[in-house]
């Protein structure tokens, strides 16, 4: 009987998001959603590969890794590429896992 796979939301960092990083590394980062760390992995797929859907420049296909603390597979889908700073803060607001309520 197969089990169904469980899927993150995967994100890639290019240009001024990533000003903290050696330029030649390009990680995917993502948070197991069996266990919750969060990990990294070099990103596999060319960034032609990636279009622009739902607001943002996505990779829909995605890809499968294993978590390297619980040793769990999963699918890292969409891997979503974010290219400055307002890009980073505009996914952290629409991806927000905590929403904050407001006074008003």
């Amino acid at each position: 009987m197969n089990k169904p796979s469980l899927e993150t939301v995967g994100v890639r960092y290019t240009g001024w998001a990533a000003l903290n990083r050696d330029p030649l590394e390009d990680h995917v980062e993502y948070t197991c959603p069996h266990c919750g760390a969060r990990g990294a992995k070099s990103a596999r797929r060319p960034r032609s590969a990636y279009h622009f859907s739902d607001g943002f420049v996505q990779d829909l296909q995605g890809e499968a890794t294993t978590c390297r603390n619980c040793k769990q597979s999963f699918r890292v889908s969409p891997v979503v590429m974010l290219h400055d700073q307002d890009e980073k803060r505009r996914f952290k607001a629409v991806f927000s896992a905590d929403l904050e309520v407001s006074s008003n």
